[in-house]
Formats: structure tokens, sequence, C-alpha cells
């Protein structure tokens, strides 16, 4: 039986060697025909051939959603209306760091967007197509070793960039209301700032306060960040850490007492804590509220809380669930989902954003590049949201496709 079965294996190898000899294979100079064509001595060859050299969404330089990229802080000709600003800080965390390289992240997460593949079926809309000029603006080179000058660094950042001209005339995608309560009358530009941990806001509300006085502030995020002092604090620079910031804001006067937090499930010390962020000025969503009451409510309190005031957003990447994203320094089990956080934020539209930021995404924690994937997404939300005058319509009725075969 062997012996058989071996010589039909032979006679089964020999007629494939037949069927591919040289006489029914394809030669390979039939390949070379797209490189000829060209003088190889004429230096437009390419430019003749393939047209411009585009980026791929996986190949050119590291710019948000390959955007134009600036270095707007040195380059006082560089216009915009909003800029993408990265501030890679992450010296005042009380758990991981590796922040610092989440403006990075961020921009890689946003590869595969462009602005000319920028309509959601959610949003409906294009950002990038009504009207205004945004860019990238690179990075606040923050100092490492001294957090005072690098608190300073990013504040004269800030400021440089809010003091600009805005890019574009008439807008009709632009809300008024930046400039009704600036307190030139002017219309200033807005930025998205890619933390860093989360102790960036506290030179941006102080940037903000010198254009428009006290603002709202909308705070995504599993933990308060309204604690007076972390134990050990002995200096005044050790009062500043990304759980301390919003005190800070509040003993300064940056920010009004309509401010709320979504997505808290920290541990606390007691109800004090409680009591203290209050005093800060805040009201509280928790996680579980959106299992409870569900996103619309959740939306209209929010909206009902910060009303027609100014109001910047702050998103804390723990605020998601951190089986969904994992890259951040204080995970909190028990998070909003991506998707929840997203719909949020769609029903915020047409308040008065003057800025905004996402913040603690720490890659080195990262798994496939969920997270910054997932900050990326939630800054194209965010463009739209600026831009936007309402939140979009929900659908009333879907047809699904079906057809009557009768």
């Amino acid at each position: 039986m062997f012996t058989r079965l071996s010589g039909l294996a032979l006679l089964v190898s020999a007629a494939l060697v037949v069927a591919h000899e040289h006489r029914d294979q394809i030669p390979l100079d039939d390949f070379a025909s797209p490189t000829t064509g060209h003088d190889p001595a004429d230096s437009d060859a390419w430019l003749k051939k393939y047209g411009k050299q585009i980026d791929q969404v996986f190949s050119g330089p590291l710019s948000f959603s390959h955007l134009p990229y600036s270095r707007c802080l040195e380059d006082p000709s560089a216009d915009f209306d909003i800029a993408v600003l990265g501030m890679p800080f992450d010296t005042a965390v009380t758990y991981r760091p590796g922040a610092r390289f989440g403006p990075y992240a961020i921009r890689s997460g946003s590869r595969r967007q462009r602005d000319t593949r920028g309509y959601t079926l959610a949003w409906k809309v294009n950002p990038y197509e009504l009207g205004s000029r945004i860019i990238d603006c690179g990075d606040v080179p923050v100092s490492p070793f001294d957090n005072a000058l690098a608190v300073d660094q990013m504040e004269v950042a800030y400021s440089s960039l809010l003091a600009r001209a805005v890019g574009s005339n008439d807008s009709p995608a632009r809300s008024n209301a930046v400039r009704v309560f600036a307190k030139d009358g002017k219309e200033h530009p807005r930025i998205i700032t890619l933390g860093g941990d989360h102790t960036i806001v506290l030179p941006i509300l102080r940037s903000l306060n010198k254009v428009y006085g006290p603002v709202s502030v909308i705070h995504f995020d599993a933990h308060l960040d309204t604690w007076p002092a972390y134990p050990g604090t002995t200096t005044e620079q050790s009062r500043v850490t990304h759980g301390t910031f919003f005190y800070l804001a509040q003993e300064e006067g940056l920010m009004t007492n309509t401010s709320i937090h979504a997505g808290i499930r920290c541990k606390l010390q007691g109800y004090g804590d409680i009591e203290n962020d209050e005093s800060v000025g805040f009201q509280l969503i928790s996680s579980d509220d959106i299992d409870d009451y569900g996103v619309n409510a959740i939306i209209k309190r929010i909206r009902d809380r910060i009303g027609d005031s100014p109001v910047y957003l702050s998103l804390d990447i723990d605020v998601i669930d951190p089986g969904l994203a994992p890259a951040t320094g204080t995970p909190e089990a028990g998070g909003w989902t991506t998707r929840e956080v997203k719909r949020i934020i769609r029903g915020l539209a047409g308040l008065n954003f003057v800025g905004a930021d996402i913040v603690e995404v720490a890659p080195a924690y990262d798994n496939a590049e969920i997270t910054g994937i997932a900050a990326a997404d939630i800054v194209h939300d965010f463009l739209s949201m600026f831009l936007t005058q309402e939140p979009p319509k929900a659908p009333t009725s879907r047809s699904w496709g079906a057809r009557d075969e009768l």
C-alpha cells in the first residue's frame, strides 16, 4: 500500500513540474514597466509621474491628524482660530508618571484621522470644513527639573497664543461668545491642550482669567482634584499637584461657582471631601449616575449647571474605564465607556467654550495604542463641539434597509 501511494505522489509531482515550466510562467520583466518611462537625470521625475508627496496615514511628520504644523511660540506669523498645543509635563503626579509622553501618544493615535476625512455620522459635520483655521502648534518646552519654572512656562505659552489674532474672518461656525466674554471685546483663538498631567490646568486657568475673568469648568475625571494639599506638603510649591490644582484655582479666583464634575468614582477620606469640593464651586456627577439616570439626564444636568457662562472643559482620560483606556497614571475601576463619554461631549455643543484639554495619557501603560486612539478621537469631538451651535439631532426613526419581497 505504501509503495503504491509513493508512486502516485511521484506522478503528481512530475505533473506539477511539467505544468510549471517556463513557458507557463509570467516573465519578471513584465513587472518592470511601472519604473520605466522617465529620464533618470530628471529631478522632477517623481512629481511628473506620481504627483505630490502625500503622507500616508502611517507616514509623515507627527502632527495631530496630519494638520499643518508650526512652532507657534517662535513664529508670530502663524495664524489660527484653533490650536492644538502639547504640554508634556508630568512631574506633579501622586502615582505613576509618564504623561509627558501624552502629546506624542495622542498625535500618534490620530494618524488615521485627517482633515479631508473628518465627517462623522454622529456629528454630521466635518469640523475642518466649517471655516476655521486649525493647526498643530507643537509642544511647550517645559522644564522637567523645576516645577515652578514649568508652570510659568506653560502659562506664558498659553497666554502668548491667546493674544494672537484669529486666523479667519467671520466664520459662520464660530460663536460670538468668545468675543462677548473677553475683557477687551475682541475674539481670541481657542486652544485644545494635550497633556501632560492634570496640573497643566492651573496655568491654563491663570491665562484664561486674564482674557475672560473667572470661568466655569466641566471636569471629566475619576477624581475630584479639589484637595487642599497632600500629606507631606511643606512648601508653597509642594501644594501644586495634579490633585490640588482646582483648590488653588479657587483660592486665586480663577473659577466661578458653577462648575461640575462628571464621572467621579475615587475613594475619599470621608464626606468632608465632598463638602470641601462644594466649597470650591463644584457639583458632582458620579460614574454610577449614568446607569441610574442615563446619558441625556447627565447632559441636561451639565448644561443647566453651566448655563451661558464662559466654560472650559478638562477631560482626564481616567474618566474612561481602564479596561478601555489603561494608559493613565491613576486608574480607577468602574468608569464610563469611550462611547458614553463621546455621547456626552456631543450633547454639550453650543455652550460658550473658551478652551479644552485632554490629560493624563501615559502611553507606557497602553496596549496597542488603544488609549492614544481614544484620546485622539475625543480631540476630534472637541473640534466639532467648538464649531457647532447645538448638539446634533438624534434620528427620530431609522430605516434598516428591510425590503418587502412580496
